[in-house]
């Protein structure tokens, strides 16, 4: 027993010497680092541009510009530049000069000492100089949205009416030389199947990659609506009339009816009648020695779709 407690005290001192001399290496170690950082040191950093005041009426088309700038100045401040992410800051309503086509921002060392730096640090060189701006004239112009869908429904369904985007129209601003170049945006594909209740989906707009900072848009995505509904198959016997006869001529063609078949809506389906159809035959389209008329359907209401008209001849003679 008593040769335990012995062992334990002897373990103790030794602990306490080990923490001492690791205390003692911290302490020394933090001695160094001030001593280092308390020293002044020359060297060439690169700075960022923050422009501040841009006018509204111009955008400037370079976005990645920076400055090499050689200081001299103590470790601590050193360790600011280093750990973090240093900018020059340029005035635009009063640091620049307008020329055409471009800003210059030509500002003397002493100019940069007063404004960007404290008094802890020497300015000793700048790299490059100068620095210009292209600008262009900021333009606005309102582009359609193209839809790019690919859509199954599932067997007997389908949309009542056409396909809707909102918004239906982009705003694009950003400079002439670009907006100009812009008809349209396509939306990314829209893959769906199955489909057999309403449509309503956010799909994201293709948007110009190149010179993507120079451009605003009033959306980057658009919601696609339509209403589904069941639909069916009907059938009407439509009659065909033929125009541009010439005068003197009688014709007699056969049939004088044909059938018009289309899908719709249950909805719908009661509502569509024989008089929403017109079947025309031109005889101005007849070539030669022809005897036969091609049916066209002029007139349908705008609830139905894949009209078909199932004769597709009318065969017909001149009788004078």
């Amino acid at each position: 027993m008593i040769r335990k407690l012995k062992l334990e005290i002897l373990k103790s001192i030794k602990n306490k010497r080990i923490n001492v001399f690791f205390l003692f290496l911290l302490f020394s170690f933090i001695i160094l680092i001030f001593s280092k950082l308390s020293k002044e040191y020359t060297d060439t950093i690169v700075f960022g541009i923050e422009k501040t005041n841009l006018p509204e009426e111009y955008i400037i088309l370079e976005d990645t510009m920076s400055i090499s700038i050689t200081l001299k100045t103590h470790g601590f401040k050193w360790f600011q530049y280093y750990m973090g992410d240093p900018k020059i800051k340029i005035d635009f309503s009063k640091d620049v000069d307008k020329e055409q086509k471009v800003f210059v921002w030509n500002k003397s060392k002493e100019f940069l000492m007063n404004t960007q730096f404290d008094e802890q640090v020497e300015l000793l060189n700048i790299f490059p100089a100068a620095l210009t701006f292209r600008y262009d004239s900021n333009m606005i112009k309102k582009v359609p949205v193209r839809l790019n869908t690919n859509i199954d429904f599932k067997p007997g369904y389908d949309i009542s009416d056409a396909l809707v985007t909102d918004p239906d129209t982009i705003v694009v601003i950003g400079p002439k030389i670009l907006v100009s170049e812009i008809s349209y945006l396509e939306t990314h594909e829209a893959v769906l199947s199955d489909v057999k209740s309403d449509l309503e989906e956010t799909i994201t707009l293709k948007l110009p990659e190149e010179h993507a900072s120079d451009l605003k848009f009033s959306a980057t995505h658009v919601m696609l609506r339509a209403d589904v509904e069941k639909f069916t198959e009907g059938t009407l016997k439509i009659p065909v009339r033929v125009i541009n006869v010439p005068e003197g001529i009688k014709l007699k063609y056969f049939p004088k009816d044909v059938h018009v078949s289309y899908y719709t809506s249950l909805s719908n389906f009661n509502s569509v009648k024989e008089n929403d159809f017109e079947v025309v035959c031109d005889f101005k389209r007849t070539q030669g020695d022809q005897s036969f008329l091609i049916p066209r359907l002029t007139k349908f209401p705008k609830t139905v779709k894949h009209i078909k008209i199932n004769q597709q001849r009318i065969e017909f003679i001149i009788t004078k």
